[in-house]
């Protein structure tokens, strides 16, 4: 196999004048009988409007040796590729099956591949299945009425399902584990762009039919999954040999010696509920700050140039700042052609976030634009003070918006007034809006750092600050505020062997693909001690 790096191409070129382009680049005839697959895909637009698309291309062809010598330049290299391979059977026998809580990202991959190695795991879902979940959500977001265990928050999928599905991350992982994750998403029914696409986003429309899709080859593998099943506690077993009881809110235990927590970012009764059960836990870094809302246009008039002539998707952006203290203003989560969600998942308490649907082609433009938080600074002792902190971010935001999401004009945020009117842009939300003053809602330190966040983003978007520009609040739930402690090479808990934390939830991602490598690495960590494709004693 031959790689090809930095392969430029006008936007509107067409499958066969790539291929010619990847043969002249080979310096092979025309009609050489070559296959290819797009590995990267990018935007270069530092002359814009003068724009391409930069390929990475992988080639297979007969007798590469003397095709690797003819070629062109030094962007054709040998590649010798490393596929994802799951090794699975230790040598400790399971006597149960394994129990994963929660079924985001972290849990969904953690039990598809032990369920593949014939483990049988059992899953527990607080939320409902993708379908009713869906159903819920959009009630809360038409009528208000929030059920606290199915939401944008908890459900099947977890929070990533009413995300827009973004797939890019930042973590390495030269074991090929992030390129298994996204074929599998390929295969369950996502848009094969995923693999190439520099930014790949599934689109919260189709995200749901994939999580669909690989709950069904979970089940065919004889796993189970229970849905409506909130873990309320885990005790050591009364028998001891290393088991746990698992018990749900509905009265059902479960046993077992192997319970992985894959419980998401915002399970505050869960992280609480471990702490009094003194599971090692620490207060984290994370993030706060607001969604911007701009017209989609002025993105792509910035990204492109105004006089783009290519029908280019709905730009991207990311931006970052750094204040004089030290302190990162950046945005995060941002979602081309996409809405504002009210993402709540407790009542009396407001959060937001951002989605777009897989066609990305509506009219604005969001994105976080956060401030850095560390425990020093939200103060208050102990590891779960970073969720106090957010409760205190969230009850202000529903108290501005009077339980509706609260929304601020630019130019009344940088004036410490209420917004009454808006000007040349309206919210374009899932769940209704309210004007209100969201600078009251943040410390003096996050409200400034905004402000000046801002301004400096200007600089690179023409526009970004304008005074009509929107500021919904509060996006809180960026990533965990609280780590529950691990081995580093076991992966499970001090003091509770057979405890796996994982994912978001477990303060070791960031995101959906991060969270789905992090449940594969703890599958991993499961297979390699215990023996598969056994019978146990009780299913």
């Amino acid at each position: 196999m031959l790689r090809i790096n930095q392969l430029k191409m006008r936007p509107d070129h067409t499958e066969e004048e790539l291929k010619n382009a990847v043969l002249r680049e080979l310096r092979l005839p025309p009609d050489t009988d070559v296959k290819m697959q797009i590995r990267r895909r990018s935007v270069d637009a530092r002359k814009k409007p003068d724009i391409f698309y930069v390929y990475t291309v992988d080639v297979s062809v007969r007798n590469e040796d003397k095709v690797l010598r003819k070629a062109r330049s030094r962007s054709v290299q040998r590649l010798s590729e490393k596929r994802y391979c799951f090794k699975a059977g230790g040598n400790e026998k399971m006597s149960h099956p394994p129990v994963i809580i929660g079924m985001g990202p972290a849990g969904l991959f953690c039990a598809l591949m032990l369920a593949r190695a014939g483990y049988r795991p059992i899953v527990l879902e607080r939320g409902k299945r993708v379908e009713e979940r869906q159903k819920d959500v959009e009630m809360f977001w038409k009528r208000g009425v929030l059920d606290p265990s199915s939401n944008v928050q908890f459900g099947e999928g977890g929070a990533g399902t009413f995300s827009d599905g973004k797939l890019n991350t930042v973590i390495r992982d030269p074991n090929g584990r992030i390129r298994f994750v996204m074929e599998t998403f390929v295969q369950a029914g996502a848009d094969e762009r995923i693999l190439y696409d520099y930014k790949p986003h599934i689109g919260t429309d189709v995200l749901s039919g994939v999580v669909a899709h690989i709950r069904s080859e979970i089940l065919s593998l004889e796993g189970s999954i229970f849905f409506e099943s909130r873990a309320a506690s885990i005790q050591p077993h009364p028998a001891g040999n290393g088991l746990y009881r698992v018990c749900t809110d509905d009265g059902s235990e479960y046993v077992s010696g192997t319970v992985v927590l894959a419980i998401g970012h915002s399970a505050r009764d869960t992280y609480r509920m471990l702490y009094d059960n003194g599971f090692a836990m620490e207060a984290k870094a994370f993030a706060v700050g607001v969604r911007a809302e701009h017209p989609q246009q002025m993105i792509n008039d910035a990204m492109y140039g105004e006089n783009c002539p290519y029908d280019m998707e709905a730009a991207p952006y990311k931006l970052t700042h750094t204040l004089a203290d030290g302190r990162g203003v950046y945005s995060f989560c941002m979602c081309p052609g996409g809405y504002v969600v009210n993402a709540s998942s407790e009542e009396g308490y407001l959060c937001v976030n951002g989605m777009s649907y897989h066609a990305r082609d509506g009219q604005h433009a969001n994105s976080a634009i956060v401030v850095t938080v560390s425990p020093e600074d939200y103060g208050g002792s102990g590891p779960l003070s970073g969720i106090d902190f957010q409760h205190r971010l969230e009850k202000k935001a529903y108290e501005a918006g009077s339980g509706r999401i609260p929304v601020q004009r630019f130019g009344d945020y940088c004036a410490g007034r209420k917004t009454v009117s808006f000007g040349k842009i309206v919210p374009l939300t899932k769940g209704s809006t309210a004007g209100a003053d969201v600078r009251s809602i943040f410390p003096a330190f996050i409200a400034d750092a905004i402000e000046e966040g801002f301004y400096a983003f200007d600089r690179q978007i023409p526009g970004f600050a304008d005074p009509d520009m929107l500021l919904m609040g509060v996006e809180s739930r960026t990533s965990s505020p609280v780590r529950i402690l691990r081995d580093p090479v076991r992966l499970d808990c001090p003091g509770f062997p057979g405890i796996y934390p994982c994912g978001e939830g477990g303060g070791y991602a960031g995101g959906i693909t991060s969270a789905a490598v992090d449940g594969i690495r703890v599958a991993e960590a499961i297979a390699q001690k215990f023996e598969s494709g056994i019978d146990f004693q009780n299913k």
